[in-house]
C-alpha cells in the first residue's frame, strides 16, 4: 500500500509511503489536522509551514495552498488525519450559541496550534473509525464536528473570528491576483471566487487586463515558468508540472512541445 486517502463524512485519513505533491489545491472549507508521522509542508504565497508529528494545523477556508507530503527517513509513512469544518455546521453553531465574528477576519490563513492534549485525543479517538469506517456514521461525524470546535473555542476564544467569518470573498485587483497564482492547478470558477467576482465579470475583467482567455494565458504562462525552471534553475520536467499547475505529465509534455517547438527534456542540453 502506497498512497490511501479515506473521506468518512467530514473525517479525513491521508496516507502515503512515497513523497506525493498536492493535487487539491483550493481549501473551501476550513480544515483542522494533526500529523501522525512522516513530514508535511503546506505553502502558499505568504509562507511555508512545516508539519512534524504531533503538529496540530488549521487551514482557514477560501484559499489556494499546495501540501507536499513526506515519509519520514525512518521508513514511517506520512500519516494524518483531519476534520473538515464545514459552514453549515459552523452556522448552526453560531446561531445556538450566540457566537459571531466582530468583523472580517484578516489574520493568517494558516495557523499552527500549540501542542493541545485534548486536541490531540480527540484525533486520536478518530483512528478506530478508520478501521472499521461504517461505524462513523453522518451522525456521529457531526458530533466530532461539533466536539472540534468546542475544543478549539476552548483552546484559544479569539478562533471565533476565523471560524464564524461567513463573509465571501471581496473583488480584488485581477491582474495582481492572478500574476501571484497562476500555478494553481484550480478550475477557472475558483479564480473567479477568489476575486470576488462572478464568472461573467471575471472573464470580462480578464480580457481586458490580459487581452487573452484565461484558459490561454494560464497554459502559456504555466509553460513560461516551466521553461524557466528546466533552462536556469536545471529541475526535471518530471518535477516541474505538477509545480507550474499541470495536471499530469503527458499533457504537459504536449503543451511544452506545442508552444516551444522542442521537448521539454531537451532543454539545457
Amino acid at each position: 500500500m502506497e498512497t490511501i486517502d479515506i473521506v468518512q463524512h467530514n473525517i479525513l485519513l491521508s496516507y502515503t509511503s512515497k513523497q506525493q505533491f498536492s493535487q487539491e489545491q483550493f481549501w473551501s472549507e476550513h480544515t483542522l489536522s494533526m500529523l501522525l508521522s512522516g513530514e508535511g509542508r503546506v505553502y502558499n504565497n505568504e509562507e511555508t509551514q512545516r508539519y512534524t508529528p504531533g503538529t496540530i494545523g488549521l487551514l482557514k477556508r477560501n484559499q489556494l495552498a499546495k501540501t507536499v507530503k513526506i515519509p519520514s527517513a525512518d521508513g514511517k509513512p506520512f500519516k494524518s488525519v483531519g476534520i473538515i469544518l464545514d459552514q453549515e455546521t459552523l452556522r448552526r453553531y453560531s446561531a445556538a450559541n450566540g457566537l459571531t465574528a466582530t468583523s472580517p477576519y484578516t489574520g493568517k490563513t494558516m495557523l499552527k496550534l500549540n501542542q493541545n492534549h485534548f486536541i490531540s485525543g480527540f484525533f486520536d479517538s478518530l483512528l478506530p473509525y478508520f478501521e472499521q469506517p461504517g461505524q462513523l456514521t453522518k451522525r456521529l461525524s457531526e458530533l466530532k464536528t461539533k466536539e472540534a470546535i468546542e475544543l478549539l473555542l476552548s483552546h484559544d476564544p479569539g478562533l471565533k473570528e476565523l471560524l464564524f467569518d461567513f463573509s465571501e470573498p471581496f473583488k480584488i485587483d485581477l491582474e495582481t491576483f492572478m500574476n501571484s497564482h497562476f500555478t494553481y492547478n484550480v478550475p477557472i470558477k475558483q479564480f473567479a471566487k477568489l476575486t470576488g467576482r462572478s464568472m461573467s465579470t471575471f472573464k470580462r475583467d480578464f480580457k481586458k487586463a490580459f487581452h487573452q482567455t484565461p484558459e490561454r494565458w494560464l497554459k502559456d504562462r504555466r509553460l513560461d515558468k516551466a521553461h524557466f525552471l528546466i533552462s536556469e534553475l536545471r529541475q526535471r520536467p518530471s518535477e516541474v508540472y505538477l509545480q507550474v499547475g499541470f495536471e499530469n505529465f503527458s499533457h504537459f509534455s504536449a503543451s511544452f512541445k506545442q508552444r516551444f517547438g522542442y521537448n521539454a527534456s531537451t532543454v539545457g542540453q
